[in-house]
């Protein structure tokens, strides 16, 4: 089994939507021994490690860029992104991250619209041209709402995915993601040789059985889709369980649970 999609360090308390300063990530894991554990414990293979990230402090996400790298580097079974970002006042940020995109174990850039932000921001293009000079996917969050609707996300797709590899993280984040991607947009996409792939961790319930019956009724993205756990944010057997029902017993589960892993991520 491989995680497409797990964080590393641990964010600072903080009061989100106006309550009291709170640490929601309880699994959250600041050190790279602490990560291994898991990993042993979970029974995963390979995993993608990203920076964890949620507070509106956009040097807390940068900050954790060389504690990535440095776990890429000291365990082969480990593979990092790097936190970048397309806003304009995060561009010497964004430069600095970018300088380590060529260190051994990097695969990924990992951008969100989460905490603000969007697609047209005048740093996207230059995140997108650094993935394509180092041959690097960019891991984009999706969720309802804002700067993070597959709506605006998947303009991306459109603009780059010719010539990027873009991992559409979440699947669309909600109900009407899943029905705009499973409905049409995601394999229209393939169709058309975007170069998109997805994973399905926070998919609501029918998601997943509704991809795989369309996967099978087209004929098309059987190898664009990934098993992910958004650990600490996600929960690793709840996620594995979801999918492993969707997908057990069949020649799918070895590409979502494994394969399409190491073709995307090497």
């Amino acid at each position: 089994m491989n995680d497409s999609h797990r964080h590393l360090g641990v964010l600072p308390a903080y009061p989100f939507y106006g309550g009291p300063p709170v640490n929601p990530d309880v699994t959250a894991r600041a050190t790279i021994d602490e990560l291994l554990a898991d990993l042993d414990a979970e029974g995963t293979e390979r995993a993608l490690i990203l920076p964890n990230y949620g507070v509106p402090d956009p040097d807390v996400a940068f900050g954790f860029n060389e504690l990535v790298v440095e776990a890429a580097q000291r365990d082969d079974r480990i593979r990092c992104g790097l936190w970048v970002s397309g806003k304009a006042e995060d561009r010497d940020r964004t430069d600095r991250a970018l300088e380590l995109a060529s260190e051994a174990g990097v695969r990924a850039l990992k951008m969100s619209f989460l905490l603000g932000g969007t697609v047209d921001d005048p740093g996207v293009r230059s995140v997108f041209d650094a993935a394509r000079q180092h041959d690097l996917v960019v891991h984009v969050h999706t969720s309802p709402g804002a700067g993070s609707d597959i709506d605006r996300v998947g303009e991306l797709v459109d603009r780059y995915g010719d010539h990027v590899k873009i991992h559409l993280v979440h699947f669309g984040g909600g109900m009407s993601g899943h029905i705009k991607l499973i409905g049409s947009r995601f394999f229209d996409w393939i169709a058309a040789g975007k170069q998109v792939y997805t994973d399905l961790s926070w998919a609501i319930g029918f998601a997943p059985r509704w991809l795989v019956t369309e996967i099978d009724r087209r004929g098309l993205g059987h190898d664009r889709v990934l098993f992910a756990s958004d650990e600490p944010w996600g929960d690793h057997a709840g996620e594995l369980a979801r999918v492993r029902a969707a997908v057990g017993g069949r020649e799918l589960e070895k590409l979502v649970l494994q394969d399409t892993f190491d073709k995307l991520y090497r």
